[in-house]
């Protein structure tokens, strides 16, 4: 359960990271999308998403779909009484509590990518469908003992580098490549900075989104066994030093410069990276995980600009090109590292890209064909702030906003 406290915590951390990298004039609309995903996807988690990720999938079934009905009920045992737990300290209702935090973190990862231009409405519907539908059936693949985890050799994911960050950054390359570009991203060609309003408070959501980790993968242990526990933290923790370290040498040495936001994405990547095989590697495989991850950032930044991509905070490199990274990397490093266990990854890194990019997609494309997906060019210019909410996130702080 404290574990579960810092998971929740890692919501704030994703918001002062989001507001910090972009403009004040949209900063109560970042705000808000936090507050509601978290809020509505608890929500969301308890009506129906616990018992789609955890269906009890049936001998015999194909393990792609299943739904234990609405609502929370704790199974009984053969005795009649409550199964409550299902290890010494873990009980029923910690499991929805713990998977439900991290539910709403992949539509987290979305609302930084489209920001300072996607009309909240069209979000918040994506929000409810994707949390509370398309990551729950995905996760039962999985987590819920679905058909990834049937094979021979099982699909391994310990606390979500694919499950979670990589279902939050497939969506999140949708809704940009949908979107477009935010107005004056790319001119005459070249891609144009658009600098953050408050790099004190990214930096702070990156430490704070640090510190959860302890709770996201520490938690995934699912128990309090000491040695697990720590040897998931330290394993963490080391890929999230190197990650930031090999960021900042690396953009240092492109761009002649020493990029904090860069440091920052890359501490971000490692910690990504490692996610997927926290209690498997040993501190060495974590420094090389998070190493590699931390190049990658800055490779896949640049790449995503030149595809005329526009991530205001990096989310797909981060949560998705280091998602995927670090799920691979189970089968290269580490305890399960062999030939069938790479072959294991690289097919529930396919099906994870299939069902979110479809999914995803469909439902983008719909709204963007009803409701419209985009502000107005007066919207974006002026903030969506002023024109969503009607209100200021520092109203007596007057500066020039464009």
């Amino acid at each position: 359960m404290i574990c579960t406290a810092l998971v929740f915590f890692m919501h704030l951390g994703f918001a002062f990271l989001e507001i910090g990298l972009t403009r004040q004039k949209n900063t109560i609309n970042i705000l808000f999308k936090n507050i509601f995903i978290i809020t509505v996807g608890l929500l969301l988690y308890c009506l129906v998403g616990f018992n789609l990720m955890y269906p009890g999938f049936a001998e015999g079934s194909s393990g792609f779909f299943g739904f234990a009905g609405f609502g929370l009920d704790a199974p009984l045992t053969t005795e009649g009484g409550l199964d409550l737990s299902y290890n010494e300290g873990y009980t029923y209702w910690t499991d929805f509590l713990f998977q439900g935090m991290f539910a709403a973190t992949a539509a987290t990862i979305v609302s930084g990518a489209v920001a300072e231009r996607m009309k909240l409405g069209p979000f918040m519907i994506f929000t409810i469908v994707y949390v509370g539908l398309i990551y729950p059936i995905a996760g039962s693949w999985k987590w819920g003992e679905g058909f990834l985890d049937m094979r021979e050799t099982p699909f391994y994911d310990f606390a979500g580098s694919t499950l979670v960050h990589s279902v939050g950054g497939w969506a999140a390359l949708v809704a940009v490549w949908l979107l477009g570009s935010r107005i004056g991203k790319f001119k005459d060609g070249k891609t144009q900075a658009i600098p953050g309003h408050n790099i004190p408070l990214a930096t702070a959501g990156v430490l704070i989104l640090w510190l959860g980790w302890f709770g996201f993968n520490g938690g995934s242990v699912l128990s309090a066994d000491p040695a697990l526990t720590s040897i998931t933290l330290v394993t963490t923790c080391l890929a999230a030093a190197a990650g930031g370290v090999i960021a900042f040498l690396v953009s240092t040495l492109l761009y002649k410069n020493f990029d904090l936001t860069m440091f920052l994405n890359g501490i971000l990547g490692g910690l990504v990276g490692i996610t997927a095989g926290a209690d498997v590697m040993s501190p060495t495989d974590a420094i090389i995980i998070g190493s590699i991850a931390g190049a990658i950032i800055v490779f896949a930044v640049s790449l995503i600009d030149r595809l005329r991509l526009d991530d205001p905070v990096g989310a797909i490199a981060v949560h998705l090109v280091c998602g995927i990274w670090g799920t691979l990397a189970v089968g290269i490093l580490g305890d399960l590292a062999s030939g069938a266990q790479f072959l294991s990854q690289l097919v529930g890194v396919a099906s994870y890209a299939a069902i979110c990019i479809v999914s995803s997609f469909i439902i983008l494309f719909t709204l963007k064909k009803t409701m419209g997906l985009r502000v107005s060019e007066k919207e974006e210019l002026e903030g969506l702030d002023k024109h969503e909410h009607g209100m200021s996130a520092y109203a007596d702080f007057r500066m020039n906003e464009h």
